[in-house]
Protein backbone atom coordinates (compact mmCIF):
# COMPACT_ATOMS: atom_id res chain seq x y z
CA UNK A 1 0.00 0.00 0.00
CA UNK A 2 0.98 3.32 -1.03
CA UNK A 3 -0.06 6.13 2.32
CA UNK A 4 -0.40 9.38 1.33
CA UNK A 5 -0.48 12.64 4.06
CA UNK A 6 -2.09 15.45 2.13
CA UNK A 7 -1.70 19.05 3.65
CA UNK A 8 -5.04 20.32 2.81
CA UNK A 9 -8.50 18.67 1.25
CA UNK A 10 -8.22 19.65 -2.37
CA UNK A 11 -4.64 18.42 -2.32
CA UNK A 12 -5.45 15.26 -0.90
CA UNK A 13 -7.81 14.95 -3.78
CA UNK A 14 -5.43 16.01 -6.43
CA UNK A 15 -3.37 13.31 -5.43
CA UNK A 16 -5.50 10.54 -4.96
CA UNK A 17 -6.96 11.56 -8.61
CA UNK A 18 -3.81 11.02 -9.84
CA UNK A 19 -3.11 7.74 -8.30
CA UNK A 20 -6.18 6.64 -9.67
CA UNK A 21 -5.18 7.81 -13.40
CA UNK A 22 -2.05 5.05 -12.35
CA UNK A 23 -3.88 2.17 -11.56
CA UNK A 24 -4.58 2.93 -7.74
CA UNK A 25 -7.62 2.31 -6.32
CA UNK A 26 -7.35 5.02 -3.79
CA UNK A 27 -9.95 6.46 -1.17
CA UNK A 28 -9.32 9.43 0.65
CA UNK A 29 -9.69 10.01 4.54
CA UNK A 30 -10.56 13.43 5.57
CA UNK A 31 -8.44 13.93 8.82
CA UNK A 32 -6.79 11.60 10.63
CA UNK A 33 -9.15 8.19 10.56
CA UNK A 34 -9.72 5.98 13.58
CA UNK A 35 -11.95 3.27 14.24
CA UNK A 36 -12.79 0.33 12.32
CA UNK A 37 -10.23 0.58 9.45
CA UNK A 38 -10.80 -2.81 7.43
CA UNK A 39 -12.51 -1.18 4.71
CA UNK A 40 -9.06 0.46 4.28
CA UNK A 41 -7.05 -2.36 4.13
CA UNK A 42 -8.10 -3.66 -0.04
CA UNK A 43 -6.85 -0.15 -0.91
CA UNK A 44 -3.59 0.16 -3.18
CA UNK A 45 -3.73 3.58 -1.64
CA UNK A 46 -4.99 5.62 0.97
CA UNK A 47 -5.04 9.39 1.17
CA UNK A 48 -5.14 11.02 4.83
CA UNK A 49 -6.48 14.63 3.99
CA UNK A 50 -4.77 16.54 7.20
CA UNK A 51 -5.88 20.93 7.55
CA UNK A 52 -2.28 21.73 7.89
CA UNK A 53 -1.01 23.74 5.09
CA UNK A 54 -1.49 27.00 7.24
CA UNK A 55 -1.59 25.62 10.75
CA UNK A 56 0.94 25.84 13.26
CA UNK A 57 3.99 24.22 12.89
CA UNK A 58 3.63 22.29 15.89
CA UNK A 59 -0.08 21.20 14.99
CA UNK A 60 1.26 20.27 11.50
CA UNK A 61 4.03 18.42 12.87
CA UNK A 62 1.69 16.38 15.39
CA UNK A 63 -1.16 15.47 12.89
CA UNK A 64 1.57 14.27 10.44
CA UNK A 65 3.09 11.98 12.37
CA UNK A 66 -0.38 10.61 13.40
CA UNK A 67 -1.33 10.13 9.60
CA UNK A 68 1.74 8.38 9.36
CA UNK A 69 1.39 6.08 12.16
CA UNK A 70 -1.96 5.04 11.06
CA UNK A 71 -0.97 4.52 7.59
CA UNK A 72 1.89 2.56 8.62
CA UNK A 73 -0.46 0.65 11.03
CA UNK A 74 -2.51 -0.51 7.40
CA UNK A 75 0.74 -1.72 6.10
CA UNK A 76 1.46 1.11 3.76
CA UNK A 77 5.35 0.65 3.06
CA UNK A 78 5.96 3.58 1.42
CA UNK A 79 4.69 7.26 2.19
CA UNK A 80 3.77 10.40 0.13
CA UNK A 81 4.17 13.76 1.86
CA UNK A 82 2.15 15.73 -0.55
CA UNK A 83 1.97 19.84 -0.57
CA UNK A 84 0.77 21.93 -2.76
CA UNK A 85 2.88 22.28 -6.30
CA UNK A 86 2.79 26.34 -5.82
CA UNK A 87 5.01 25.30 -2.36
CA UNK A 88 2.80 27.94 -0.07
CA UNK A 89 3.97 27.98 2.59
CA UNK A 90 5.75 30.37 5.22
CA UNK A 91 9.58 30.87 6.14
CA UNK A 92 8.25 28.85 9.36
CA UNK A 93 7.29 25.84 7.72
CA UNK A 94 5.15 23.88 7.31
CA UNK A 95 6.81 21.70 4.35
CA UNK A 96 10.00 21.68 6.39
CA UNK A 97 9.19 20.20 9.31
CA UNK A 98 6.78 18.32 8.49
CA UNK A 99 9.52 16.39 6.01
CA UNK A 100 11.63 16.17 8.63
CA UNK A 101 9.47 14.47 11.25
CA UNK A 102 8.53 12.05 8.67
CA UNK A 103 11.85 11.78 7.83
CA UNK A 104 12.78 11.12 11.83
CA UNK A 105 9.99 8.75 12.00
CA UNK A 106 10.91 6.66 9.65
CA UNK A 107 14.49 6.60 9.77
CA UNK A 108 15.61 8.07 6.37
CA UNK A 109 18.24 10.50 6.12
CA UNK A 110 17.25 11.44 2.17
CA UNK A 111 14.26 11.93 0.38
CA UNK A 112 13.50 13.99 -2.83
CA UNK A 113 11.33 17.13 -3.27
CA UNK A 114 9.48 17.49 -6.51
CA UNK A 115 6.97 20.46 -6.83
CA UNK A 116 6.06 20.03 -10.48
CA UNK A 117 3.27 19.14 -12.11
CA UNK A 118 3.50 19.99 -15.58
CA UNK A 119 0.04 19.40 -16.65
CA UNK A 120 -1.24 22.13 -14.31
CA UNK A 121 1.71 24.27 -15.24
CA UNK A 122 4.13 23.86 -12.35
CA UNK A 123 7.48 22.80 -13.98
CA UNK A 124 10.98 23.28 -12.03
CA UNK A 125 14.28 23.66 -13.80
CA UNK A 126 17.32 24.83 -12.38
CA UNK A 127 15.64 24.68 -9.03
CA UNK A 128 13.13 27.35 -10.19
CA UNK A 129 9.49 27.30 -9.59
CA UNK A 130 7.57 28.25 -12.50
CA UNK A 131 4.12 29.04 -12.84
CA UNK A 132 2.99 28.66 -16.38
CA UNK A 133 5.62 30.70 -17.94
CA UNK A 134 6.17 32.66 -14.91
CA UNK A 135 8.71 32.37 -12.36
CA UNK A 136 6.31 31.82 -8.95
CA UNK A 137 7.44 35.34 -7.86
CA UNK A 138 6.11 36.65 -10.60
CA UNK A 139 2.82 34.62 -10.78
CA UNK A 140 -0.29 35.65 -8.88
CA UNK A 141 0.72 33.67 -6.03
CA UNK A 142 2.75 36.45 -5.25
CA UNK A 143 -0.29 38.16 -3.81
CA UNK A 144 -1.83 35.60 -1.84
CA UNK A 145 -3.12 36.92 2.03
CA UNK A 146 -2.06 33.70 3.65
CA UNK A 147 1.35 31.90 1.98
CA UNK A 148 2.87 34.94 -0.85
CA UNK A 149 5.47 33.53 -2.49
CA UNK A 150 8.15 35.89 -3.51
CA UNK A 151 10.96 33.53 -4.18
CA UNK A 152 10.78 31.16 -6.93
CA UNK A 153 13.88 28.86 -6.01
CA UNK A 154 13.06 25.83 -3.94
CA UNK A 155 16.11 25.46 -2.30
CA UNK A 156 16.23 28.86 -1.07
CA UNK A 157 12.55 28.72 -0.07
CA UNK A 158 13.26 25.41 1.91
CA UNK A 159 16.46 26.00 3.67
CA UNK A 160 14.84 27.95 6.08
CA UNK A 161 12.38 25.54 6.87
CA UNK A 162 14.80 22.60 8.14
CA UNK A 163 17.79 21.65 10.00
CA UNK A 164 19.01 18.82 7.12
CA UNK A 165 21.01 19.71 3.62
CA UNK A 166 18.95 20.53 0.49
CA UNK A 167 20.77 20.42 -2.68
CA UNK A 168 19.14 20.38 -5.95
CA UNK A 169 19.65 17.68 -8.84
CA UNK A 170 19.61 19.63 -12.12
CA UNK A 171 17.15 18.72 -15.35
CA UNK A 172 20.65 17.58 -16.63
CA UNK A 173 21.03 14.50 -14.26
CA UNK A 174 17.10 13.76 -14.92
CA UNK A 175 17.54 13.60 -18.85
CA UNK A 176 20.43 11.24 -18.45
CA UNK A 177 17.47 8.76 -17.03
CA UNK A 178 16.38 7.18 -13.44
CA UNK A 179 19.97 5.13 -13.12
CA UNK A 180 22.02 8.51 -12.84
CA UNK A 181 19.46 10.31 -10.55
CA UNK A 182 19.20 7.21 -8.16
CA UNK A 183 23.20 7.17 -8.33
CA UNK A 184 23.10 10.75 -7.09
CA UNK A 185 20.35 10.65 -4.61
CA UNK A 186 22.72 7.74 -3.14
CA UNK A 187 25.81 10.48 -2.41
CA UNK A 188 23.56 12.82 -1.20
CA UNK A 189 21.38 13.26 2.43
CA UNK A 190 18.67 15.62 3.43
CA UNK A 191 16.23 17.22 1.03
CA UNK A 192 16.73 16.87 -2.78
CA UNK A 193 15.23 19.30 -4.99
CA UNK A 194 14.52 17.34 -8.56
CA UNK A 195 14.54 19.34 -11.62
CA UNK A 196 11.27 17.89 -13.63
CA UNK A 197 9.86 20.36 -16.76
CA UNK A 198 7.54 17.85 -18.25
CA UNK A 199 5.65 14.21 -17.93
CA UNK A 200 8.35 12.39 -19.47
CA UNK A 201 10.93 13.54 -16.02
CA UNK A 202 8.21 12.58 -14.16
CA UNK A 203 8.42 9.36 -15.09
CA UNK A 204 12.16 8.71 -14.73
CA UNK A 205 11.72 10.54 -11.01
CA UNK A 206 9.30 7.87 -9.85
CA UNK A 207 11.35 5.39 -11.22
CA UNK A 208 14.48 6.62 -9.80
CA UNK A 209 12.75 7.46 -6.09
CA UNK A 210 11.01 3.89 -6.64
CA UNK A 211 13.24 2.20 -3.34
CA UNK A 212 12.69 5.02 -1.14
CA UNK A 213 10.57 5.16 2.04
CA UNK A 214 9.72 8.61 1.77
CA UNK A 215 9.04 11.07 -1.31
CA UNK A 216 7.61 14.08 -1.02
CA UNK A 217 6.05 16.99 -3.67
CA UNK A 218 3.10 18.40 -5.31
CA UNK A 219 0.83 15.62 -7.13
CA UNK A 220 2.54 15.43 -10.79
CA UNK A 221 4.89 12.86 -8.85
CA UNK A 222 2.26 10.41 -8.57
CA UNK A 223 2.16 10.28 -12.97
CA UNK A 224 5.12 8.84 -12.90
CA UNK A 225 4.10 5.79 -10.91
CA UNK A 226 2.69 2.42 -11.78
CA UNK A 227 -0.34 1.05 -9.81
CA UNK A 228 -0.85 -2.56 -9.59
CA UNK A 229 -4.78 -2.10 -10.47
CA UNK A 230 -6.39 -1.68 -14.11
CA UNK A 231 -6.70 2.31 -14.38
CA UNK A 232 -10.32 2.25 -16.04
CA UNK A 233 -11.46 -0.58 -12.69
CA UNK A 234 -9.61 1.58 -10.23
CA UNK A 235 -11.77 4.77 -11.71
CA UNK A 236 -15.43 3.28 -11.00
CA UNK A 237 -17.68 4.43 -8.85
CA UNK A 238 -21.21 4.54 -8.21
CA UNK A 239 -23.41 7.89 -10.32
CA UNK A 240 -25.68 9.55 -7.92
CA UNK A 241 -29.12 10.99 -9.21
CA UNK A 242 -30.21 14.08 -7.93
CA UNK A 243 -30.04 17.78 -8.08
CA UNK A 244 -26.60 19.58 -8.96
CA UNK A 245 -24.79 22.28 -7.47
CA UNK A 246 -21.49 24.24 -7.40
CA UNK A 247 -20.10 26.42 -3.95
CA UNK A 248 -17.40 28.20 -5.03
CA UNK A 249 -15.02 30.18 -2.12
CA UNK A 250 -11.98 30.50 -4.09
CA UNK A 251 -11.26 33.91 -4.80
CA UNK A 252 -8.22 32.65 -7.34
CA UNK A 253 -7.82 33.50 -10.94
CA UNK A 254 -8.85 30.64 -12.97
CA UNK A 255 -11.85 30.15 -10.17
CA UNK A 256 -13.38 33.46 -11.31
CA UNK A 257 -12.93 33.02 -15.16
CA UNK A 258 -15.03 29.92 -14.45
CA UNK A 259 -17.61 31.51 -12.68
CA UNK A 260 -17.55 34.00 -15.60
CA UNK A 261 -17.70 30.98 -18.31
CA UNK A 262 -20.93 29.66 -16.14
CA UNK A 263 -23.01 32.34 -15.63
CA UNK A 264 -24.77 32.47 -18.79
CA UNK A 265 -25.42 28.94 -18.33
CA UNK A 266 -26.29 28.26 -14.77
CA UNK A 267 -28.53 29.87 -11.60
CA UNK A 268 -26.51 32.07 -10.19
CA UNK A 269 -26.08 34.05 -6.56
CA UNK A 270 -22.93 36.14 -5.46
CA UNK A 271 -22.71 35.60 -1.11
CA UNK A 272 -22.37 38.82 0.37
CA UNK A 273 -19.87 38.73 3.47
CA UNK A 274 -21.29 42.00 4.33
CA UNK A 275 -24.92 40.69 4.59
CA UNK A 276 -23.80 37.52 6.10
CA UNK A 277 -22.73 39.42 9.83
CA UNK A 278 -26.38 40.96 10.49
CA UNK A 279 -28.40 38.56 8.06
CA UNK A 280 -26.66 35.31 7.48
CA UNK A 281 -30.36 33.39 7.95
CA UNK A 282 -32.09 35.25 6.13
CA UNK A 283 -29.61 35.03 2.92
CA UNK A 284 -29.77 31.42 3.23
CA UNK A 285 -33.15 30.78 3.30
CA UNK A 286 -33.54 33.14 0.34
CA UNK A 287 -30.61 31.33 -1.56
CA UNK A 288 -32.14 28.28 -0.68
CA UNK A 289 -35.59 29.31 -2.52
CA UNK A 290 -34.00 30.64 -5.26
CA UNK A 291 -32.36 27.15 -5.54
CA UNK A 292 -35.39 25.25 -4.94
CA UNK A 293 -37.64 27.40 -7.82
CA UNK A 294 -34.91 27.25 -10.00
CA UNK A 295 -34.64 23.05 -9.57
CA UNK A 296 -37.93 22.91 -9.83
CA UNK A 297 -38.38 24.30 -13.10
CA UNK A 298 -35.26 22.45 -14.66
CA UNK A 299 -33.92 19.50 -12.69
CA UNK A 300 -30.67 19.19 -14.69
CA UNK A 301 -29.89 23.01 -14.20
CA UNK A 302 -26.97 23.05 -11.58
CA UNK A 303 -27.12 26.12 -9.12
CA UNK A 304 -23.87 27.74 -8.60
CA UNK A 305 -23.44 29.81 -5.43
CA UNK A 306 -19.94 31.67 -5.42
CA UNK A 307 -18.36 34.41 -2.86
CA UNK A 308 -15.22 36.39 -5.90
CA UNK A 309 -16.91 36.93 -9.28
CA UNK A 310 -14.02 39.92 -9.89
CA UNK A 311 -11.24 40.78 -8.59
CA UNK A 312 -13.05 43.76 -6.70
CA UNK A 313 -14.97 41.19 -5.12
CA UNK A 314 -11.86 39.94 -3.14
CA UNK A 315 -12.17 41.31 0.99
CA UNK A 316 -10.34 39.75 3.83
CA UNK A 317 -12.63 41.58 6.20
CA UNK A 318 -16.06 43.01 6.00
CA UNK A 319 -16.86 46.87 7.32
CA UNK A 320 -17.32 44.92 11.01
CA UNK A 321 -13.64 43.48 10.98
CA UNK A 322 -15.17 40.41 10.69
CA UNK A 323 -13.38 37.74 8.42
CA UNK A 324 -14.85 37.84 4.97
CA UNK A 325 -13.49 34.24 4.35
CA UNK A 326 -14.37 32.82 7.74
CA UNK A 327 -18.13 34.00 7.09
CA UNK A 328 -17.98 32.35 3.48
CA UNK A 329 -16.98 29.36 4.53
CA UNK A 330 -19.18 28.41 7.33
CA UNK A 331 -22.00 29.84 5.06
CA UNK A 332 -21.27 27.61 2.03
CA UNK A 333 -20.69 24.68 4.34
CA UNK A 334 -24.42 25.55 5.89
CA UNK A 335 -25.41 25.65 2.26
CA UNK A 336 -24.21 22.34 1.60
CA UNK A 337 -26.08 20.69 3.96
CA UNK A 338 -29.55 22.23 3.35
CA UNK A 339 -29.14 21.70 -0.74
CA UNK A 340 -28.42 17.93 0.66
CA UNK A 341 -31.76 18.06 2.64
CA UNK A 342 -33.53 19.73 -0.78
CA UNK A 343 -32.03 16.68 -3.13
CA UNK A 344 -28.62 17.81 -4.41
CA UNK A 345 -26.81 14.60 -5.11
CA UNK A 346 -23.98 16.05 -7.04
CA UNK A 347 -21.55 19.03 -6.03
CA UNK A 348 -18.50 20.52 -7.30
CA UNK A 349 -16.79 22.48 -4.64
CA UNK A 350 -13.93 25.01 -5.36
CA UNK A 351 -11.26 26.26 -2.98
CA UNK A 352 -9.51 24.04 -0.66
CA UNK A 353 -10.63 25.74 2.29
CA UNK A 354 -14.05 25.85 1.66
CA UNK A 355 -13.89 22.11 0.39
CA UNK A 356 -12.82 21.26 4.34
CA UNK A 357 -15.31 23.39 5.54
CA UNK A 358 -18.23 21.83 3.44
CA UNK A 359 -17.03 18.11 3.79
CA UNK A 360 -17.15 18.84 7.86
CA UNK A 361 -20.63 20.35 7.77
CA UNK A 362 -21.46 17.27 6.13
CA UNK A 363 -20.26 14.74 8.07
CA UNK A 364 -18.30 13.15 5.20
CA UNK A 365 -15.12 11.32 6.46
CA UNK A 366 -14.30 9.03 3.19
CA UNK A 367 -14.15 9.43 -0.83
CA UNK A 368 -13.66 6.98 -3.05
CA UNK A 369 -11.79 8.42 -5.80
CA UNK A 370 -13.57 8.40 -9.68
CA UNK A 371 -13.17 9.79 -12.86
CA UNK A 372 -10.97 12.51 -13.41
CA UNK A 373 -12.48 15.74 -14.55
CA UNK A 374 -9.16 17.55 -15.54
CA UNK A 375 -5.98 17.19 -13.65
CA UNK A 376 -6.00 17.05 -10.40
CA UNK A 377 -9.40 16.98 -10.41
CA UNK A 378 -12.17 14.38 -9.84
CA UNK A 379 -15.60 13.00 -8.91
CA UNK A 380 -15.66 11.29 -5.55
CA UNK A 381 -17.91 8.91 -3.93
CA UNK A 382 -18.68 10.35 -0.21
CA UNK A 383 -21.65 9.80 2.34
CA UNK A 384 -23.44 12.48 4.61
CA UNK A 385 -25.35 10.26 6.86
CA UNK A 386 -27.03 7.43 5.33
CA UNK A 387 -27.02 9.67 1.93
CA UNK A 388 -24.86 9.00 -0.67
CA UNK A 389 -23.33 11.88 -3.04
CA UNK A 390 -20.83 12.55 -5.72
CA UNK A 391 -18.46 15.19 -4.83
CA UNK A 392 -15.77 16.97 -6.93
CA UNK A 393 -13.21 19.50 -4.91
CA UNK A 394 -11.33 21.02 -6.84
CA UNK A 395 -8.09 23.83 -5.73
CA UNK A 396 -9.00 27.22 -6.67
CA UNK A 397 -6.38 27.10 -9.39
CA UNK A 398 -6.94 23.82 -10.87
CA UNK A 399 -9.95 23.45 -14.08
CA UNK A 400 -10.41 24.32 -17.22
CA UNK A 401 -12.74 27.39 -17.67
CA UNK A 402 -15.76 25.56 -18.74
CA UNK A 403 -15.54 23.28 -15.81
CA UNK A 404 -18.53 24.18 -13.76
CA UNK A 405 -20.40 23.47 -17.14
CA UNK A 406 -18.62 20.20 -17.97
CA UNK A 407 -17.92 18.31 -14.84
CA UNK A 408 -21.28 16.90 -14.95
CA UNK A 409 -20.80 15.53 -18.51
CA UNK A 410 -18.11 13.04 -16.75
CA UNK A 411 -20.91 11.33 -14.95
CA UNK A 412 -23.08 10.46 -17.89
Amino acid sequence: MLGGIADDFTGATDLATNLVTRGFRTTVTLGVPDGDLDDLRDHDAVVVALKSRTAPVAEAVADSRAALSVLRDLGADRIYDKYCSTFDSTPEGNIGPVADALMSELGVDTTVVVPSFPDNGRTVYQGHLFVGDRLLSDSSMRHHPLTPMRESDVVRLLAPQTTRPVGLVPHAVVRAGADAVRTELATRSGLQVIDAVDTTDLSVVAAATSHLPLVTGGSGLALGMQGPSDAAGARTVAVHRGFRAVLAGSASRTTQAQIAHARPHLTHLMLDAERLVDDRDDVLGQILDCATASWNRDPERPVMIYSVGEPADVATTTRSGHSSAALIEAALAELAVRFVDAGVRQLVVAGGETSGAVLRGLGAGRLRIGPQIAPGVAWAETRSGSIALDVALKSGNFGTTDMFTSAWDVLA
